[in-house]
This record gives structure tokens, sequence and C-alpha cells, in this order.
């Protein structure tokens, strides 16, 4: 089969000219219109773009801004992304922070090309600026519309050559049309009609495929390899190379068959501490301390509360748990290695890879295609690695594919987390003082080039012998452990572990998932334990006029103080992203089941503010999205692991939420037009599991404070809280 991956466009030729040096991330005072955009003979605008597609809609998001300030329809735009010798280095795309970029960067890019436009139409057409208006891809005069010249016959086929301006006149909020409307995604029509769209999906001429033979745990090592196991399997060929094994096949079938036949023996040593320990050993674990909010007396304010309430919450580890496991392509050449891969972070896979492969970073070429999901730190850049060091083995391109049981034991995890809070309330139903510590190892541990050899990839580690090293910069565990409400005395403690049990590394919205469930349980627990209404207690404590908005919004969608049906408990929580990021609030409507355990999430209602809104029916997928993988982390996802190695391998030992379990979603979009647009990717993320928790509190009278709230942990509380306790549900 030949290669099905879309061909290069004139326009994409004519970019690749004016590229800016690769190790530089991209900034509009380095940048030139052409690294951005260009327009091809027939009309037809191509954008480029170091962010990916990860399935939320900021290609189509990309193309509106850029359509919009170019008065262009959205059906003339291309969009290409994440192509290492094609797009602007615009680092990860990760933080909820690709549409913040294109709106600081291709937009104003395409701001200035509109203007360069008009001023070539203006010498074009011998008429005066001020007398020309653009529509449809068209510079036309005012008083004689016939008089017009196309963006394609003004410099299709050229380049603007010329630097994007400091100060960019762009369009006000009032003349858009593209930009606030919702749009049909660039993406979607390709994968409902069965086309190529993703990673898996390609096929080079004369393409292997690979199997990575795994070892059973981290840190084993490879004893004995038996490859008259697979004689009997046509066409297959044993790669090993230190502690990596690899199957290398022509068809997919005989590598599968051949990884699962092959026998080979491994040493493993025990590692991992007890599962019913993990917590214990997490919070003993030493650690380098971080105030990262102090205000007020804390120790001073406990003896002026009128109440205190203090307690302990714990977030396990989770997986990714992606539906379509990892895959890449690679292919090697005279001009070096190509890598097709869903990367978020193409150029940063880029250095690594030259690392790894001792190759100069001019001869390694990374391509974004995308994959079956993506919400962090997946296998995908690990895939991509093994793929290169096959391709290169073999001389052929080889795709390789992660089995199931590969994505869940190898993928890096969202670490594991302690917090232990405590807050004060004073006679008058206010928060007098606040004491926040988290204790979490850093987040990010993505492959960056600056490990030698590579050895910040599976790979890497394989072939020198190494174990996994331990991420090092002080990131994420921290993300919204400090709070957005108002209060006097405050402080926030983030205990930086030194290690992880398990490989880790960054998951949607990182250490903000744990940090809000944390502190909107407490804020809860204090509202309860002064005995005011937890939407009015919250408000009490908000002085941010936004911050209000969304949360009087999801009380009034939900309909909030009024009855609910028998054995039903509504909870609310609020959070903003990052501090500094869109605000989201939840209110969940949830039934516990007082015989089995089973919780089960009715209906969850999020208001959403994000700024400016690009595309409402973008936003709105996002914050479905959010929704319903946030329940099913909060309800069932916990990754388990004996001594040795993880155990949580499959769908049944990992469960998911499952299609009928799942909530109905409504969303309440507040647009602000008059602000400049922020990420809809994880806002709503971190506010599902706190409004599960506290709605499971009104409904049952439990407090569940370890996620995910199993049935067993449910029956376990209700068998503490008493032989009353099922006769309390629902009252």
């Amino acid at each position: 089969m030949s290669d099905v991956l879309p061909p290069e466009s004139p326009s994409a030729d004519l970019r690749a000219e004016s590229a800016p040096s690769p190790w530089q991330l991209a900034t509009l005072e380095s940048m030139r219109i052409d690294d951005w955009l260009a327009i091809a003979p027939d009309g037809t605008l191509t954008i480029f773009s170091g962010k990916v597609e990860l399935g939320t809609g900021v290609q189509t998001a990309l193309a509106q801004m850029v359509a919009e300030e170019l008065d262009l329809p959205l059906a003339s735009v291309r969009v290409v992304m994440g192509d290492t010798a094609r797009t602007p280095n615009e680092g990860l795309t990760t933080g909820s922070q690709t549409v913040r970029t294109f709106w600081n960067g291709a937009r104003l890019a395409a701001a200035a090309a509109r203007q360069a436009l008009v001023a070539m139409a203006a010498e074009r057409l011998e008429a005066p600026i001020a007398d020309l208006s653009v529509a449809d891809g068209a510079v036309a005069s005012v008083e004689d519309a016939r008089r017009r010249v196309t963006y394609a016959e003004l410099i299709g086929g050229k380049r603007f050559d010329v630097p994007v301006p400091a100060k960019t006149p762009v369009k006000s909020a009032s003349a858009y049309l593209l930009v606030g409307a919702s749009a049909r995604r660039l993406d979607l029509i390709a994968k409902f009609s069965g086309m190529p769209s993703f990673v898996h999906d390609v096929r080079l001429p004369g393409m292997l495929h690979a199997r990575v033979v795994r070892p059973p745990s981290p840190g084993a090592t490879l004893d004995a390899l038996d490859e008259s196991s697979v004689a009997d399997i046509s066409n297959v060929r044993v790669v090993r190379l230190r502690n990596f094994v690899a199957v290398v096949a022509e068809r997919e079938e005989q590598a599968v068959r051949a990884a699962r036949q092959l026998r080979v023996t491994w040493r493993e040593t025990p590692s991992l501490p007890a599962f019913e320990t993990l917590y214990e050993t997490i919070r003993q674990q030493p650690a380098t301390d971080e105030i990262a909010r102090e205000q007020g007396d804390v120790d001073a304010a406990w003896n002026d509360a009128a109440t205190v309430v203090s307690a302990s919450y714990f977030q396990p580890f989770q997986a990714h748990a992606t539906m379509g496991p990892s895959c890449a392509v690679a292919r090697f050449d005279d001009a070096g290695v190509t890598v097709w891969c869903q990367s978020q972070g193409v150029f940063a896979l880029r250095n690594a890879l030259a690392q790894l492969l001792e190759l100069p970073v001019e001869r390694v070429r990374v391509i974004f295609q995308e994959g079956a999901g993506c919400y962090g730190h997946t296998g995908s850049d690990d895939a991509a690695a093994d793929a290169a060091v096959l391709a290169r083995e073999m001389n052929a391109p080889v795709r390789v594919q992660w089995s199931r049981e590969d994505e869940f034991a190898w993928e890096p995890k969202s670490p594991a987390m302690v917090m232990e809070a405590r807050a004060g309330v004073d006679a008058q139903g206010r928060l007098i003082a606040w004491d926040y510590g988290v204790w979490t190892p850093p987040h990010v541990g993505r492959p960056t080039g600056m490990a030698p050899q590579g050895r910040d990839l599976l790979v890497g580690q394989l072939l020198q012998g190494v174990s996994q090293p331990q991420p090092r910069a002080h990131v994420g565990g921290g993300r919204n452990a400090p709070t957005d409400y108002t209060m006097p005395n405050a402080r926030v403690t983030v205990h930086w572990l030194a290690s992880s049990p398990l490989r880790i590394s960054s998951f949607r919205s990182l250490g903000a998932f744990a940090n809000v469930f944390a502190n909107e349980s407490l804020m809860d627990e204090a509202a309860l334990a002064a005995r005011v209404d937890p939407v009015t207690f919250r408000l009490r404590h908000l002085d941010d006029p936004r911050a209000r908005d969304v949360l009087e919004a999801a009380a009034r969608q939900a309909g909030w103080g009024e009855p609910l049906p028998h054995g039903v408990g509504r909870g609310v929580a609020f959070a903003r992203y990052e501090n500094t990021e869109a605000y989201a609030a939840a209110v969940a409507d949830v039934h516990v089941d007082p015989a089995s355990g089973v919780v089960r999430v009715r209906r969850i209602v999020v208001a959403h503010d994000c700024g400016l809104i690009i595309n409402p029916d973008g936003v709105r997928n996002q914050i479905e999205g959010n929704a319903i993988q946030a329940a099913s982390r909060a309800l069932k996802e916990e990754v388990r692991f004996d001594s040795t190695r993880i155990t949580s391998l499959d769908w049944e030992s990992y469960p998911i939420l499952t299609f009928s379990e799942t909530p109905d979603v409504e969303c309440v979009l507040l647009d602000r037009p008059d602000q400049p647009p922020m990420g809809a990717g994880e806002a709503t993320t971190t506010v599902i599991a706190p409004a599960i928790a506290n709605a499971i509190a009104h409904g049952a009278g439990i407090r569940l404070r370890q996620i995910p709230f199993t049935p067993a942990r449910v029956r376990q509380a209700l068998a503490e809280m008493g032989s009353t306790a099922g006769d309390a549900v629902g009252k």
C-alpha cells in the first residue's frame, strides 16, 4: 500500500523556504508572515502551527481565527500542524495554552498578512487604502465592487517576505463573523467516512510491522532468549539490543503472533512498595518543601476559630487509558530518519531521538499524526523511539504498535498524591484560617533531548541498561494547591518528593485534579460544620466577579435548592484552572445504592468561562469530554501493582466508565468577547470529582476522601457510619 499521508502542497514548500532556526521557540519578534501561513495560486490558505490536534478541536479554532482576520471562507483553509521540517517551534501542546498561543501568534500573523494584502491591492487598483474593503479572499473598491483583486492574484505562490509588525491592528470583536460561531470540525469528515486519519493508518511502501517484547517489570534484565521458539512463523526476525527485544515481520498478524510466542527469560527484582500502604509510604518519604502561598498568621488564627475541620485526601496512580494503544511509523534514508507519531511535542521529541540515535538534530524529522486520544504524556513518544530504532536496524520503514498490556504497563502514570488540609471558620461562618499541604512528585517527565543517549525514552533505558530517570523540575504537583477564595490567613505547602515507585509524567490537569478535589471537599466540610449552604459559603469567599458568575450560573442551571428525587444527593465545586486560566463550576446529581455501594452520577451541570469563545460547539465538546473522563477517574480508575509490577493490564483490572454509566452533561457557556480567549481543555476536569464527592456526602451522609469512589469504599464508609446509615440515604 502506498503512503497514505496527504501530499505536501506548493504552499507548504513555500513555507519551508523561510523556516526559522529549529532550535528556537517561535516568537512574533523573530518570525515573518511566511513562517505562519502561505497562499497558494488557487487561493487556498495553508496555516503552519507547531501546536497539534489532540482531539480537542484546536485545528478548527485556529482556522477560524486566521480565516476571520483574513476574511476568508473556512472551507479554503488548510492546516499543517506539528512537523519539525515545516512548522514553527511552538513548544508543547499542553496546559490548555494552545488557543492562547494561536491568539497571540497565528492570528496576529494573519492580521499582518491582511494589512500587507490591502497595501498590495491599493497599488494594483490605484486606490487609497481607505477606499478598499475585504471579503471572501478578495480586496475591492468600496465605490465600485467590480474593481477587485483576489489574494491569489496578489500573492498566490509567492512569499510575503515581511515580518509581523510589533503592533498589528486586528479586528474588533463586534466585526467577527467566524470567531464566536460554531463551526464544523475540519477533521471529522475524514474520520466519519473511514478515510486515513490516524497514525495507525499510516502505510509506507515496503513497510514492516514490529512488536516490542517488553520486560515484565521496570528494572528487569534479560537472561535468555530462544529465537527457535518463533521458527515456525515465516518472515520473522528477532531483534535483540541489550534489554530491548522486538520481533519484525512483513505482516502485522505475524508480528503479533511472534511477540506472544517468543520465549524470553527475565530476571526481576521486587522494588515496589506494598499497594495497601502506598499513601503511608508517600507521606513518610523525604521531601523538599515549597511555600506556594502564605498570608496572615495561620498559626495564631486557630485561636479565633469557632469550628476547625481537618482531613486527609488521597489520589491514586491513574492511567491515560486511551482507547487505541500507541503507534508510530519510522523511515530511515540518506536524509536521516522521519517519524510519524502522536507526540505533544514534536520538536522536543526530535531532540530526544537525535540523542538516542546519535544523529545531528537536522537529520531527524518528526511529523505529528493524530492518535486515539491523548490526555498528557502517553506512550506515543516511546512508540516513536521504538520505531526509529527498529527502522535503523532493518534498513526499512517500520510500524510499531503497542498492545493493550504494553500501554497499561509502560505508559507514564498520573502520580499518586496525599493532601492534608485544615480549615478554621469563625462564629459568623467565614473562613479565617486555611492550612494545606500536598505530598507529590514532579508531574513532568517528557523526553526533551536533555538526557544523554535518549535515556528519557523507554528504548534508551533498555539499550543502556538503566532505569527510568525521575522528573526533576518541581512542576505540576502544586497546580491549584492554592485556592481562589479570599480569607485573611492561609498557607499552602508543596512537599516535593524526589521519586515515585511507578513511572510518572503529565496527565490531564496534572496535580490540579487532586488538589481541587481536596480543596473543594474541605470547603464543603467547612460549610457543613458552619451550617451554611455550600454555594452560599463559596460565594461568601469569592471576590472575583467572573468566579461568582460561573458558580451562580451552574447553581441556577442545576436548580440548586430545589427538591431532589429520593436517594439523590447534589454537590458543587468551583475552581479557576491554575488560578489564572479558565473558570469552571460543576454541580453533580448522584445516587448511591446502599446495598451494593454503587455510585451512579445521573447529571452534571458545568458553567464555564474561558474568555472569548472561538467555537461554542468545540467548547461544549471539551466540557462534555472532560466531565465524562473525570467522572470515570473519580468512580473507577486506580492503577494496582504488586511488589514487582503493575497488575492493572486490561479493561477488567482497570475499568473505565461505560456508555450506560455516562451521566447527562449540561453546559452553560459564559462568553466574554471583551476578554482574550483561554484554553478549555482542562478546567472542567478539576471540578468533577469534588462535586461527586460532595453529592455523595449530601445524599448518603458519608464523606469519601480517597479516589476512586468504588462500591467497596462506599460500603465500608456506610458500615463505619453505623447501622442507621442505610436509612439515611436520600433523607
